[in-house]
């Protein structure tokens, strides 16, 4: 466990330090990941192919850390005052995004899209779009990918965790422990379904507002969200040593293994997704649970992880966009681009601290002030 941050709520338990650690160690692998997408034709030959799965892990540690905070507490704690808490959590980097995806916009035009030919008004309409978390309608946004956030494209993430958090707040908190089993298992079985038998063999989607994406991201979800809530309710704790450089090789080794079956087999693809989603990220999570940090560089580097975690995940890829404009202009290889890349993923990492503490926290705490006035930091 760790100790409380300067902007948690009075009543806010201690973290689990290892759990942020591994969040970071995923967030760093998900820019890398993004990288590599200047570079490749389709998800068949994508290096660090699974990144992607990162968001299964962050669902599950989502509804894990919710739960362990949250449970115990709704005899004194209202829907209304819920909700707020998740909102001061969250939405300042939402807006954070989208800001700087607009700010970078006009810098990213390459032959896979023109930026060129959108106005200043169609750019300030997506920006609040995106920085309200309204997604955008398939064929109206800017970029022309689809996106539901073309300003910043991971946004679309953070609008399933809203729903997972209403879901949580009105009706998966009052499930008893045994009916919330069956739920978990009904949506692994639907996940499995969509992900081996489904039309890509794979389950990234959610990042648009077509029946597939919706249909797959709704799954991915609603199995990770409340497989983590049932795993805070059943968990305890075993003894490991090492917890934290374990699960970090495991994180990084899941989401890095290449493309599996080709196109020719796409279900083995989809059978190795459901295997992680289902079977190693919960068992990573109750691992890394179960952990303690022993010696003081293992703490920092734990807690440094954590704090940037969610920073760096909602401020790096309107770089993406950048580099990816300038790998596609330039016809560069990724050798050639490397120095851009380190360069990327360094400025990602620095800009994520920075907006921590000069905006993510000082914001924080205005909100907390202003929506929770009894509540005391």
């Amino acid at each position: 466990m760790s100790n409380i941050s300067a902007t948690a709520f009075a009543d806010t338990k201690p973290h689990y330090n290892i759990l942020d650690g591994l969040r970071g160690i995923a967030a760093l692998t998900v820019v890398c990941f993004h990288l590599f997408e200047a570079f490749a034709t389709s998800h068949l030959d994508q290096r660090i192919n699974h990144g992607y799965l990162a968001v299964d892990f962050f669902f599950i540690l989502s509804g894990f850390v919710v739960g362990y905070a949250y449970d115990d507490r709704w005899k004194k704690m209202t829907v209304t005052e819920f909700l707020k808490r998740r909102f001061i959590r969250l939405h300042p980097m939402v807006v954070m995004g989208a800001v700087i995806g607009a700010v970078m916009f006009y810098f990213q035009g390459c032959s896979v899209w023109d930026v060129s030919t959108v106005s200043i008004s169609m750019l300030l309409v997506a920006t609040l779009l995106n920085a309200l978390l309204i997604p955008a309608a398939p064929g109206s946004e800017i970029r022309g990918l689809g996106e539901m956030y073309p300003l910043n494209g991971p946004s679309w993430s953070l609008f399933f965790e809203y729903i997972g958090n209403i879901l949580y707040a009105f009706f998966i908190r009052k499930l008893p422990t045994r009916a919330l089993s069956v739920l978990v298992l009904l949506a692994g079985c639907g996940l499995a379904a969509f992900a081996i038998w489904g039309p890509l063999g794979d389950i990234c989607v959610g990042f648009a507002m077509d029946g597939v994406n919706m249909t797959g991201g709704s799954l991915r979800l609603l199995f990770a969200f409340s497989a983590g809530l049932l795993l805070s309710r059943v968990f305890k704790p075993i003894h490991i040593k090492g917890a934290f450089w374990i699960c970090s090789l495991a994180v990084v080794a899941l989401l890095s293994v290449p493309r599996i079956g080709g196109s020719e087999h796409p279900w083995m693809n989809g059978l190795y997704d459901t295997v992680c989603a289902v079977v190693f990220f919960p068992l990573l999570v109750y691992l890394g649970a179960s952990g303690k940090t022993t010696d003081k560089i293992t703490t920092r580097v734990c807690k440094f992880l954590g704090d940037i975690s969610y920073p760096l995940y909602m401020v790096h890829y309107p770089f993406i966009y950048l580099y990816y404009a300038w790998v596609k202009n330039e016809n560069l290889t990724f050798e050639q681009s490397l120095p851009g890349a380190a360069a990327l993923v360094a400025g990602s990492v620095i800009l994520a601290y920075l907006c921590l503490k000069l905006y993510d926290e000082p914001v924080r705490r205005f909100l907390t002030k202003r929506l929770l006035p009894r509540q005391k930091l």
